[in-house]
């Protein structure tokens, strides 16, 4: 099925076609019908489907002549999210698909951890306000921006919200909003906490669940090797040079793991940077920018900051240790191996870390080749 065929308009397809999206994806086919039609969404999809652009088309479809135009700081349509890097990227999505329409759209992100004065004044005409919870209360306390002309309301990555404790924050949130408006919940998984969400905020939804690919981990080539904790840095520093790594995203569990693994690589003339929720939102952006464009060797990471890390042709990522949940693995290694781009997927397992490395295999459903090192023996 075209895009032509899913209602959208002559610019939006025109729009589509200069950034070369060819064909709509599963969630993209089923959600912007229903979205056009201001029906409530579930959708249910892994992260990577599509599902920023499934709802960003219809919504600007559905501005364009809804839009008043006066200068004030009543968003037509409010997009909540975990991270300030999803944040970021929600918006660039929404700025990049209405370049071409007709009537301009205003988006703007707000986001803690930067100061928050420009943002008071850059919502000034706002049409579309993507938003971090905690920055949104803090913005709504001091009267900076205003609830009552909302039509839509959308949970992006509500997983990851609930995972981060923002329950309270939403439901205050939510609590302020028009009680007519249209919403959209979109998730990586379908929780319990999901389902009780669902049932206070949708009425009557299309509900749509676009099964994970497991095909898709084909395109990642998994290997692990048996390493002790103490050379954990030193095996990590000889994979980079040994295979001439050019771009490397490495995930560690902590933000001071990150920290010393970077400072590790660095002492040992590796250009590396991290990046984690004590980071700066300069420093963060501007590390993910030269890492996305090749200037930057290796990109050190937790888990929380994977979710605004999307690249199609990443060739390596390495566990430097693994991570809670096989979820989470999947997650991690799935920063490879897009985009019909084949990607190596490399874990550096201790022997205390084997049985939980077992249990990631089993719920994944493929076996990893394990192969025990000795840095001596290179």
């Amino acid at each position: 099925m075209p895009f032509s065929s899913l209602g959208l308009s002559p610019a939006l397809l025109k729009t589509l076609e200069n950034q070369s999206f060819t064909a709509p994806t599963p969630i993209q086919e089923l959600a912007i019908s229903a979205i056009l039609n201001k029906k409530d969404v579930l959708g249910i999809a892994k992260t990577g489907s599509g599902k920023t652009a499934s709802y960003v088309l219809p919504l600007l479809m559905n501005l364009q002549g809804s839009i008043i135009g006066t200068n004030n700081r009543h968003a037509d349509v409010l997009v909540l999210v975990p991270t300030r890097e999803l944040a970021e990227q929600v918006k660039d999505v929404f700025k990049t698909f209405s370049r071409t329409l007709p009537q301009p759209v205003k988006t703007v992100a707000v986001y803690g951890g930067v100061s928050i004065n420009p943002q008071m004044m850059g919502l000034q005409g706002v049409n579309v306000l993507v938003a971090t919870p905690g920055r949104l209360l803090e913005l709504a306390g001091s009267n900076s921006v205003h609830f009552s002309g909302i039509q839509t309301l959308v949970l992006d990555e509500a997983d990851k919200m609930l995972n981060l404790g923002f329950k309270d924050e939403l439901d205050k949130i939510i609590a302020l909003l028009p009680e007519k408006r249209q919403n959209i919940l979109l998730s990586a998984t379908l929780s319990d906490d999901i389902e009780q969400i669902r049932q206070v905020l949708l009425k009557e939804p299309v509900v749509i669940k676009i099964a994970a690919e497991e095909a898709s981990l084909d395109l990642i080539r998994q290997l692990a090797y048996v390493v002790s904790p103490d050379q954990k840095g030193p095996f990590l520093r000889y994979l980079i040079n040994h295979h001439e790594m050019k771009q490397v995203l490495v995930f560690a569990s902590s933000v001071q793991l990150v920290d010393a693994v970077v400072n590790k690589l660095r002492k040992n003339n590796i250009d590396a940077k991290a990046i984690h929720s004590k980071k700066s939102q300069g420093a963060r952006t501007e590390a993910l920018a030269h890492f996305k464009s090749g200037k930057l060797k290796v990109l050190v990471s937790t888990d929380l900051m994977a979710r605004g890390i999307d690249i199609n042709a990443l060739p390596f990522v390495i566990n430097y240790d693994l991570p809670r949940s096989p979820k989470d693995y999947i997650h991690r290694i799935g920063r490879t191996g897009r985009a019909d781009a084949p990607g190596d997927a490399i874990s550096l397992v201790s022997e205390s870390e084997l049985h939980h490395f077992e249990v990631i295999q089993k719920k994944m459903g493929r076996q990893v080749e394990l192969i025990t090192k000795n840095l001596n023996e290179l």
